[in-house]
Order: structure tokens, then C-alpha cells, then sequence
């Protein structure tokens, strides 16, 4: 796409990429020809403008003789030409403080991420709780609620508390639950459900024979319970203070779509395993986003991915400001529930493996 236009066009072009962020105003030729970084005469600024509308990378509204740029231009303003922005150092500790300042709860950690993601680039935010299976356990009750069937309620190091619905063999009753619900704190508590499958597993079997086979199906459920993901959304109103969501009924659509948040918990879902994507207009598969941009970012405890966040903006959205912001909340977001979920950065667990 960049062999199409020359060193001129692409300045020509950034500059009303740049400035229509700004204002949200179509950019003219006598506007173009007033910047320094410019340099060049209104008629030579239509022609080249003229040629980006050719190409596609310009539209022009019918009530203005300026131009705005294309999804298009979008998508090679932010492969090719956009600067990469750095937030600055202030920026950088404020977030870093604000989010240590939440350690004593996951989910409060989460909401403190969401909160400052939209205050700082004035988009709607969406942050994705990590999944919890690094998570260690500290405490398993395991309440008899019928025949067949109990409660078991799981409290990890970062004070989260998951609770699900197991189903109980036949043959163990109230005080065989008892029995090994206490056998599961001796001897679990401080590790991750992965290192319980893997060494401790075996162990216990000779302890409690046949009903290993038992813990084995409850701790499974409660693996499949602690990956849930919940998605918090701040700042879905802040749409409404761009001009290209001043139509009522686009608006009142998409907050809808927002407040019903499986749309947003499909955006999020579809970047797993992607370190970063940027989406542009079309580029959104969901019908509710085809005027926004959404930029997405997964975020790390212990070196695995556990996680994403994003940003819903207008598809006039400041890239590389938002960018910046992602990767640093990133980076911050899992530092934070590494230390929390005692996961170094390397991917090694701060405790020694179980069994020697």
C-alpha cells in the first residue's frame, strides 16, 4: 500500500490525519499550507489531495470542500506512519502507584485498570479479569448441600473467593467431605490447581484411595470455575462527546450493545493469544463497531497471557496515544497480579515446586 504514495502524499497525508483527530473538522488546502511542516502552496496541496481522494485514502463530505481521511488512510496511518508515542514519566508512576494501591483484591485491581484506561485516553474502556488457574489456593470448603451434590467454595493468596456447585459421588457422604476437605488445606493450600493435577494428585491417592478419583473431578470443576472471565467496562457514555455519535439512535444502540456486554467480552475474546490488534471501522465483525476503533492488548502474570484490555474510541481515535497507554497499563497490570499471585515475570512460581 505504501509503494502508492510518494514522500508528499504521505506528509500530506499524515498532516490531516493528525489534524482531523484533533478537530474532527474536514481539513483544507489553505490549512495544509500554513504548517511549517508543509511547505508547499494551496494548489499544489488540492492536486495531491485530489490524488489521495483517488486512491481512496480521502473522502469528502458533501457540505464541505475539505476532506477527511478514509478507514484506508486510517489502517496505513497506523502500520506506517504514526509516531510511536510515549507517555511520559509522571504518567507512567501514576499508574503504576495507582494500581499498587489495589492490592488487596483482583477485581478491585481490575476496576482501578478500567477506571484510569478511560480517564487517561477519554475512550470507553474494557479490561478483562485474568483468568485464575496460577491462582494459589489458601483455603477449599467443601458444604454438603444434598444428596449428590455439595458446595465448594475456593479462596486464593489474592483474597478472590470462587463457589460452584459439584456433583458428589455416590458413597461419600457429609463426613467423608469433611475428611477430605481438610486433607485437601494440608495438603494444597499455597499451590496452583496445575501443580495439584501434576505431583500432588498421585500422593493423595494413597491416602484416600478410591475417593482420589473423586477429588480429582472436584478440583477439575473448580479449575473450570476459576477460568471464568468477568469484563469491566468504564466510560461507555464518553462516546457521546464525539460528534460522530451525536445521531440519538446510533448512540442509544450502541450503549445498548455495550450494557448487555457480550459484544465486548467477544472483542476481548477473539484477541486471545494476540499480543496487540488494532481494529478499524469494517475491520470490526460486530455490526455495533463499524464506526469505532477498538485497540486491544493482552496483559501477562508470570509470563503467561491471562488476560486482555482495549479501548473503544471514534475510528478518529489519537492511535498512538492510546497505544502507549495500552502497553504501559499492560506491562503495569502484570507486575501487579505477579505479585499477587506470587508469579515471577520469567514464568517461574515464587514457591519450590511441591515435590522433589
Amino acid at each position: 500500500m505504501t509503494q502508492l504514495l510518494d514522500v508528499r502524499k504521505m506528509n500530506i497525508l499524515r498532516a490531516i490525519i493528525d489534524d482531523y483527530i484533533l478537530t474532527a473538522a474536514p481539513v483544507g488546502s489553505r490549512t495544509l499550507s500554513k504548517r511549517d511542516d508543509i511547505e508547499l502552496s494551496p494548489a499544489t496541496i488540492r492536486n495531491e489531495m485530489s490524488d489521495l481522494t483517488e486512491l481512496g485514502f480521502l473522502e469528502q463530505p458533501h457540505t464541505s470542500a475539505g476532506r477527511v481521511p478514509s478507514e484506508k488512510a486510517y489502517r496505513l496511518y497506523v502500520s506506517n506512519i504514526m509516531d510511536r508515542a510515549r507517555i511520559t514519566d509522571e504518567e507512567a508512576e501514576y499508574i503504576r502507584r495507582h494500581l499498587e494501591q489495589r492490592v488487596s483484591e483482583v477485581g478491585d485491581v481490575i476496576k482501578e485498570t478500567a477506571r484510569m484506561l478511560s480517564g487517561i485516553t477519554k475512550y470507553t474502556s474494557v479490561v478483562q479479569s485474568p483468568h485464575m488457574r496460577n491462582a494459589r489456593l489458601k483455603h477449599i470448603s467443601l458444604i454438603p448441600v444434598t444428596d449428590g451434590s455439595a458446595l465448594a467454595v475456593v479462596v486464593t493468596n489474592s483474597g478472590s473467593t470462587s463457589s460452584t456447585m459439584l456433583s458428589v459421588p455416590m458413597g461419600i457422604g457429609p463426613q467423608d467431605l469433611e475428611k477430605i476437605s481438610k486433607l485437601m488445606n494440608e495438603r494444597i493450600a499455597g499451590y496452583k490447581l496445575t501443580d495439584v493435577h501434576k505431583t500432588l494428585l498421585p500422593l493423595l491417592r494413597e491416602e484416600i484411595g478410591e475417593q482420589a478419583d473423586s477429588v480429582a473431578e472436584m478440583l477439575e470443576n473448580i479449575d473450570s470455575d476459576l477460568s471464568k472471565q468477568s469484563v469491566e467496562v468504564v466510560g461507555a457514555s464518553k462516546m457521546l462527546d464525539y460528534p460522530e455519535y451525536s445521531d440519538v439512535s446510533k448512540a442509544r444502540s450502541f450503549l445498548t450493545e455495550v450494557e448487555r456486554g457480550e459484544m465486548l467480552k467477544e472483542v476481548l475474546a477473539d484477541d486471545q493469544g494476540v499480543e496487540m490488534t488494532v481494529r478499524i471501522g469494517a475491520e470490526n465483525d460486530n455490526p455495533e463497531l463499524k464506526d469505532c476503533s477498538v485497540v486491544t492488548v493482552s496483559y501477562k502474570v508470570g509470563g503467561e497471557q491471562v488476560g486482555s484490555m482495549g479501548v473503544i474510541g471514534p475510528t478518529r481515535m489519537d492511535y498512538g496515544r492510546v497505544v502507549a497507554v495500552l502497553r504501559c497499563m499492560s506491562e503495569s497490570l502484570g507486575k501487579v497480579l505477579s505479585q499477587m499471585l506470587g508469579a515471577s515475570d520469567d514464568g517461574e512460581d515464587n514457591k519450590n515446586d511441591p515435590v522433589k
